[in-house]
């Protein structure tokens, strides 16, 4: 049986007749990656490349991460840029502290329910000029840079110019994906000729050269992020967006500011699991987590199908409580540390049926599609960059403002027109967001010790993803590659779950017996993971094999 795998890697599974799911199973091919010095962790070479020198010419892990994602969002186009939004942890090891930034913007000042309502947008799903929220990533970009980088964003933009100006050969996975928008891209003039150069998306190994990207990335490099946030740009922004109805005006963008946030975590196996808070889904795998505390895992089998059965009915509980509870931060009606309280989970944990799939849950009491990069990197002096960054669906909105080579984001979809919660659309709130890089520390000398940084790209796959990948590592022991390569499911709704070709046909025989319904999902629906675990000397490091990319150190 064959996988489509990154351009990295290419290989044959295992026959499925011979998997047994007691044994940790997993797509074979990479190797992890060892380093002294310092390990850049991408979705896509050239951006691990640029990352990697940056490190080798004395800039630090903040340098690496940001010059890397500039890359990503020329190499990466449907995935990622300056027209989306971003999140970051960084383990910061001079002063042996985390710190996290929210760089995700708001909606305009001219989104409201009563307009969205009527025009009929649809949440969760909308494209176009109605669901683009002020871009935050930008800025985000800057303030990381500014605050905790060695090098200035015009430095850290140089080879994210060079490869937009002059032109890159296109990987495979990410032209199968461009491919597949041909017909979105189409219904805008201006990402049809950014984007579709001779009419048609680039073909694996074929070139393709953003002249329009280069020069508004010049733009900022020489006049500064200023241009997007209230100057020119932004001006030739706000009057696109509202001559198709978009909802940003120009002021808009010059208030945006990224927020310094304080992470949230959940002891587990020694160590504590790090997230953001809200308004991103990261306190749904804190919560996954802990409702499967008192379960022994191992003793389940990987991947059999008791273990499966209860990661999907505790993700179900978790995602419950998203979906009633998460939001901007501003509007929360449930404190964030009130979700991982022992009472609240205890409750949660109460309605897991170990026997039967639910078809639907409610989310826990109130007392008081997507797609994205996710990157990590490591440098010689122990800083670690926890780094997502996204468009939201491929390609965003689809809109481009004519000549700016960049789709603006469609973030806005994440809002809900359901009245009096915390994710309720309304003008100046931040959406729910599916973005959630995360962080490992373990406790030595009594103090949070930097352990592991790690991510899962995919939309809502992504706490449910985190979990999966934690227990690989921390409960049957794989090492870190073979800890993301195993194969995963994806619960969407209801009963509906996707699992990855090597669960076994007799372990999909007995969920079905369960109520479950299996679904087929291509590989890119279970998400792309990026790892880095710092041992006593040097660096271990993984990318996923479902996407383009690398790791690579010194």
């Amino acid at each position: 049986m064959m996988l489509r795998l990154g351009s990295m890697a290419i290989c044959t599974l295992l026959a499925v007749s011979t998997i047994q799911a007691q044994r940790p199973t997993t797509l074979a091919g990479r190797s992890t990656v060892y380093a002294p010095h310092g390990v850049v962790a991408t979705s896509q070479p050239l951006a691990s490349a640029a990352g990697l020198e940056v490190l080798r010419q004395g800039g630090n892990a903040v340098d690496a991460a940001v010059t890397a994602a500039a890359v990503l969002s020329v190499t990466e186009p449907h995935m990622t840029g300056i027209g989306g939004d971003m999140f970051a942890i960084v383990w910061l090891a001079r002063e042996g502290k985390l710190v996290a930034l929210n760089a995700s913007g708001r909606a305009g000042s001219l989104m409201t329910r009563e307009t969205l309502q009527a025009r009929g947008f649809r949440a969760g799903s909308q494209q176009g000029a109605m669901s683009v929220t002020v871009p935050g990533a930008l800025a985000g970009w800057e303030l990381l840079l500014r605050t905790h980088g060695k090098r200035s964003l015009a430095q850290a933009l140089e080879p994210a110019i060079s490869y937009a100006r002059d032109g890159f050969p296109v990987t495979p996975i990410i032209a199968a994906q461009w491919a597949n928008e041909t017909a979105f891209l189409q219904r805008d003039s201006a990402a049809a000729a950014t984007f579709l150069p001779g009419g048609h998306a680039p073909k694996a190994g074929e070139w393709f050269r953003n002249p329009d990207y280069a020069r508004t990335l010049q733009d900022v490099a020489a006049h500064g992020i200023g241009t997007f946030y209230g100057g020119a740009l932004g001006q030739r922004i706000a009057t696109h967006l509202q001559a198709l109805g978009g909802f940003i005006t120009l002021d808009d963008l010059r208030g945006n500011a990224p927020t310094w946030v304080t992470p949230i975590s959940v002891p587990f196996r020694g160590y504590r699991v790090w997230e953001l808070p809200p308004n991103n889904q990261g306190i749904a795998a804190l919560e996954m987590l802990r409702i499967l505390e008192p379960y022994d895992l191992k003793a389940m089998g990987h991947n059999s199908a008791t273990y499966l059965h209860h990661l999907i009915e505790a993700k179900k509980l978790a995602y419950a409580d998203l979906d009633r509870f998460v939001g901007d931060a501003d509007h929360l009606d449930m404190p964030a540390d009130r979700m991982l309280t022992d009472e609240f989970i205890a409750e949660r944990r109460g309605h897991l049926d170990p026997s039967h799939a639910q078809p639907r849950v409610d989310p826990g009491p109130l007392r008081t599609r997507s797609e994205t990069i996710y990157l990590t990197v490591a440098d010689a002096e122990g800083n670690m960059v926890s780094f997502i960054n996204s468009n939201y669906d491929y390609f965003g909105s689809g809109v481009v403002v004519p000549g700016t080579g960049f789709v603006l984001h469609n973030r806005g979809a994440g809002f809900t027109l359901t009245p009096g919660l915390p994710n309720t659309v309304a003008p100046g709130k931040r959406p729910f967001h599916t973005l959630i890089p995360a962080f490992v520390t373990q406790s030595a000398d009594g103090r949070e010790q930097a352990y592991m940084s790690f991510g899962l790209m995919g939309g809502g796959v992504q706490a449910q993803g985190h979990v999966q990948f934690l227990l690989n590592y921390f409960v049957f022991g794989m090492d870190l590659q073979a800890a993301i390569d195993a194969p995963r499911f994806r619960h969407y709704d209801g009963q509906r779950v996707a699992l990855e070709a090597p669960v076994t046909d007799a372990v999909r025989a007995a969920l079905s017996a369960m109520g479950h319904v299996i679904i087929d999902q291509p590989p890119i629906a279970f998400g792309g993971a990026q790892a880095i675990v710092r041992l006593p000397k040097g660096f271990a490091a993984a990318s996923d094999p479902r996407k383009d990319g690398m790791a690579v150190g010194y």
